[in-house]
């Protein structure tokens, strides 16, 4: 059954783009025909293979322009104890922001599921975040209830990684994706739903891994 594609806009939260990121060193061509330097320089590849493989049923994934280091996030990982984004570096990561009162994420969160059991390894994995703030033990409840057993359980009950990643990703909702390199660089941001574990989502991410 498709996801049910929605987006949810945040309440008085401005999304603010990034600037005055330094750029430096040898040029390569980006996914749009851009210059791409600096510290994200190798991943303009990656970022003109996302480009094409956008379609159908990902369609919504947006290959930036120049691709940027991915927010530097910190939220609780399965054990309770905190974790950064950084730490996952090496391998290309989905990171899905979601929440219970979000329909569109819950939408989702079934096909996000199967597309780790599908791919998720050494080389890829899902990162699904929980942003709820309030009734703490709710989401990994619903988890349980709605049959996610793949997706290891991420949270931020303070609060830090969604207005982070809304800065970053110019978004003012959810469910916000994004798609990051393993040299922790942003190649890809998804706003709203998607069936990621269709032929077009598991496309998208060979895509993205160069395969």
């Amino acid at each position: 059954m498709p996801v049910r594609r929605g987006f949810i806009a945040g309440a008085g939260l401005a999304a603010l783009g990034l600037a005055g990121l330094a750029l430096y060193g040898s040029g390569l061509m980006g996914g749009n025909g851009g210059m791409v330097s600096g510290p994200c320089a190798g991943s303009a590849p990656a970022l003109t293979r996302v480009e094409a493989a956008a379609k159908g049923d990902v369609a919504g994934m947006q290959a930036p322009k120049q691709s940027k280091p991915a927010p530097d996030l910190t939220f609780k990982g399965p054990d309770g104890a905190e974790t950064t984004l950084a730490a996952m570096k090496g391998r290309l990561l989905l990171v899905n922001l979601w929440a219970t009162w979000c329909a569109p994420c819950k939408a989702e969160m079934p096909a996000l599921d199967r597309l780790q059991a599908q791919m998720g390894g050494k080389d890829f994995d899902v990162v699904a975040i929980n942003v709820d703030t309030r009734n703490l033990d709710k989401p990994a409840d619903w988890l349980k209830q709605a049959g996610i057993t793949h997706l290891p359980f991420y949270a931020d009950p303070g609060g830090r990684v969604l207005p982070a990643v809304q800065r970053h990703a110019d978004s003012a909702g959810l469910p916000t994706t994004l798609l990051i390199d393993g040299a922790g660089c942003t190649i890809g941001v998804m706003k709203g739903g998607a069936e990621w574990s269709s032929p077009d989502g598991l496309a998208l991410i060979r895509a993205a891994l160069g395969r």
